[in-house]
């Protein structure tokens, strides 16, 4: 069985900081830049003092203002197998699962709120109640992707190989894979039992569903960016103005010289024509600290300790404001990416439950958010010209080449070369 006590390695200088956050040493450097620095106490130009939307939750007080779950009824699910009769009668790829090849003529509606809800509500839903156990790996996936292009018609790549073949993959499981599993092969906690700290992924939104639950643990956990935004504006705006700043976001191999990418965690957008004005932060912190078997790269400049606290401030802050959600298997979470951040608590399986969710990254044509310009490079390694022919939805779990701490080759040359963005 695979474990973390691997040798950690990163570039010198770097912060005493690990993936998981410890809060007596943010609070100790807290106190330590406090003392021996000067902190500018002001915001960045145009950014706003307080968010006001229902995107700005809290988990004290979201459930008593939103209904975040819908539980699918009878006709519904007969619907939905209906769908699933007639894309299975097509004979077509996975790929080519849309929303009419998979007609929900009377659950659209239903679905396009649910979208609806994700961009301009309050940023998230579970439609719960397919009962998983009725169907086969590959009619779940079917079904799960067939209600996923009605809330949001784009898939994305989440990864570019399968089997060590050119592939658009964009389908990926999250399941502890380190009980058979070389910890040096593992760069994301998605393949342990271990905790998820509060993080984001790429893309528009993302989608989460329950095959089965562990044995104990494995808690869902949202919490609005936006909330975190507002306290952190009100109290401590100087991390906002850090977050705001490039950061050199180690890519792991995954990308050609240099072998990182400067960019900000944190955008603005000021309202604009029919949009209102947004702010987005986009990071996972193993970019930063590295996981297991990807320890942050010795190349790369080392974070700074305004950079630590930030990430520690973040995570701590989503946590103080987060919601619990129970996951169960039939559930489908739908998330929005750019406006709250997820984490997993830690869990333990057993021979007969063993926790596993599948998951895609989705974009909406119609209602998807503009990207800032400094993402765009990243969304379009997601998005930009997957195929339905080359879609591929991999049936069985394993580490994807993203999240390897072992990077194939292929005449010397990283076969991720073309890149495939970090999450988790």
């Amino acid at each position: 069985m695979a474990t973390s006590t691997i040798e950690r390695t990163g570039p010198p200088g770097q912060p005493d900081i690990a993936y998981t956050p410890n809060w007596d040493s943010y609070q100790e450097r807290v106190k330590r830049r406090q003392q021996t620095e000067t902190i500018d106490r002001t915001l960045p130009d145009g950014f706003p003092q307080k968010l006001e939307s229902s995107l700005a939750w809290t988990g004290a007080t979201v459930t008593d203002q939103y209904d975040w779950s819908y539980e699918l009824n009878r006709s519904e699910l007969e619907e939905i197998q209906q769908a699933l009769d007639h894309f299975k009668s097509q004979n077509k790829s996975l790929g080519e699962v849309n929303q009419q090849t998979f007609p929900l003529p009377n659950l659209h509606a239903r679905l396009r709120s649910i979208s609806a809800d994700i961009h301009n509500g309050y940023g998230f839903k579970v439609v719960r109640g397919i009962p998983v156990e009725k169907y086969t790996r590959e009619e779940n996936v079917i079904i799960y992707a067939g209600i996923a292009s009605h809330v949001a018609t784009i898939r994305g790549r989440q990864d570019h190989q399968y089997n060590g073949k050119p592939a658009d993959v964009v389908l990926a499981h999250v399941k502890d894979l380190s009980t058979h599993s070389d910890a040096k092969s593992i760069g994301s906690p998605a393949y342990t039992t271990e905790k998820q700290v509060f993080h984001t992924d790429a893309g528009d939104v993302i989608a989460l569903f329950a095959l089965a639950a562990a044995e104990e643990g494995g808690e869902s956990y949202l919490s609005s960016s936006w909330t975190v935004y507002n306290e952190l504006a009100a109290t401590r705006p100087d991390l906002i103005r850090t977050l705001a700043e490039p950061w050199d976001v180690d890519e792991f191999g995954k990308t050609g010289p240099p072998g990182y990418t400067p960019r900000p965690l944190l955008y603005h957008q000021p309202a604009e024509d029919n949009n209102p004005e947004r702010v987005i932060i986009q990071y996972a912190r193993r970019a930063f600290t590295g996981y297991w078997g990807l320890p942050r790269s010795a190349n790369i400049p080392a974070i700074t300790e305004a950079q630590a606290e930030a990430l520690d401030a973040v995570h701590f802050t989503a946590e103080k404001h987060a919601l619990a959600l129970e996951f169960r298997p039939g559930d489908i979470q739908f998330v929005n990416n750019l406006s709250i951040f997820h984490a997993r608590g830690g869990f333990r399986d057993s021979a007969k439950n063993q926790r596993h969710l599948i998951r895609l990254w989705l974009r909406d044509e119609e209602l998807h958010w503009a990207t800032p310009t400094a993402l765009q490079s990243r969304w379009d390694r997601v998005y930009e010209d997957v195929t339905a022919e080359n879609q591929v939805f991999p049936l069985e779990p394993s580490i994807r080449s993203a999240s390897s701490g072992t990077i194939a080759k292929q005449n010397g040359v990283p076969l991720s070369s073309v890149g495939i963005a970090i999450s988790a």
